[in-house]
């Protein structure tokens, strides 16, 4: 092994392990005794862009194009710092980026950044020449067309590549092609299950069908942050999930109230006789029977039969957040106002109606008012 591949692939492997300054400083002093190697200023301009530094990725690149005008890895060197830089962005890497595929026109990373680079640009000149932010549904797939057929090229010539993958998923999605951006996704993950921007898309997809209740929502949320810890758009999933099955603890304190209040017959019915009081002490204790098979298979099975992340989610919640405190207070209150109704020996009906009104009337207003709380 000659002391200049030495270099470079010590360079490299010092890269691998995100160690850039040192391979940096490993490449820039064998540079300063070889300025002729090519694959040298490949690399560290590699090493500039990760640690945000453009301009020199961008000088790195043109000394190499220096020494191979054509040279494509240098081309996509050159392209990637063009889009760091402000004020340069993908207008000026896209004709880069279409000499670097008639460079090599077998390697999938040059059509698969040319597709990114062309779908940008594509939208940036229609806004330009219709003056509007976005183009109507029924032009879309027109507008993306290139850059679809090259995001196709790059699939073929990468069929097992990510990244090729995530950018033709966003051509379809911007095309409003919801067919082919599932079939993506559905690809995406095949290669690696854990990818956390289409396992959260897949994820939302199925909480948010027909038919999915909170409960349900939860779960899937909650399988897909275990696959993807750190994806925040599963979070806030996580999060509305919780919240709409906290929301649903007030309609048993509700049942509750109105159990309690048909119990004591507190209002009168026309042709009906209403009870006797103070009721006698069977019926008290046998509603805190009824009450309690109430809550257990309205709230506590619900809760019991959930994942532990979505249980784990219920208390951080609480914590977290005000609302969801909110609805357990109001389910606490109209609990409150139920017991009190139907476990106290009232003689007369007045009070025990008022404690009715209190306890249902505020907390199912607030059902309803809150309803956006869960977007």
């Amino acid at each position: 092994m000659t002391e200049q591949n030495s270099a470079v692939e010590q360079a490299q492997a010092l890269f691998e392990f995100e160690r850039y300054e040192q391979a940096r400083a490993v490449l820039a002093q064998h540079l300063a005794e070889n300025p002729d190697d090519r694959r040298a200023w490949i690399e560290i301009g590699h090493c500039h862009l990760k640690t945000e530094q453009p301009e020199q990725a961008l000088h790195a690149a043109d000394e190499a194009l220096k020494l191979a005008p054509e040279g494509f890895f240098a081309l996509i060197l050159r392209a990637r710092a063009l889009t760091r830089i402000p004020g340069r962005s993908w207008r000026a890497a896209e004709p880069v980026l279409r000499e670097a595929v008639r460079a090599d026109p077998h390697h999938w990373y040059g059509y698969t950044m040319l597709a990114d680079a062309v779908c940008r640009m594509s939208m940036v000149r229609y806004v330009q020449a219709n003056g509007s932010r976005v183009p109507p549904p029924d032009e879309r797939a027109h507008v993306f067309r290139e850059a679809a057929d090259l995001a196709a090229e790059a699939l073929r010539l990468g069929p097992e590549e990510i990244y090729a993958h995530e950018i033709a998923h966003q051509i379809a999605d911007f095309s409003l092609n919801t067919t082919l951006a599932d079939q993506l996704d559905h690809a995406i993950l095949r290669l690696d299950p854990t990818h956390t921007e289409a396992l959260a898309r897949q994820t939302q997809k199925a909480a948010e069908a027909p038919g999915v209740k909170a409960a349900r929502a939860a779960d899937l949320y909650a399988t897909g942050l275990a696959a993807a810890p750190d994806s925040a758009e599963m979070q806030r999933g996580l999060d509305q999930a919780t919240y709409r099955m906290l929301r649903g603890v007030r309609w048993p304190a509700l049942l509750c109230v109105a159990f309690a209040g048909s119990g004591m017959d507190l209002f009168a019915v026309a042709g009906k006789v209403q009870r006797d009081l103070p009721l006698p002490l069977g019926q008290r204790l046998w509603y805190l029977v009824v009450a309690t098979a109430i809550w257990v298979v309205g709230a506590l099975l619900r809760y019991r039969r959930r994942r532990a992340g979505v249980q784990l989610n219920v208390r951080s919640l609480i914590r977290r957040r005000r609302w969801p405190r909110i609805v357990l207070a109001q389910a606490a209150w109209a609990m409150l106002c139920a017991l009190l109704i139907a476990q106290i020996p009232w003689q007369e009906r007045t009070l025990p109606q008022m404690l009715f009104w209190a306890g249902l009337a505020p907390t199912f207003a607030t059902i309803w008012f809150d309803r956006k709380k869960t977007r």
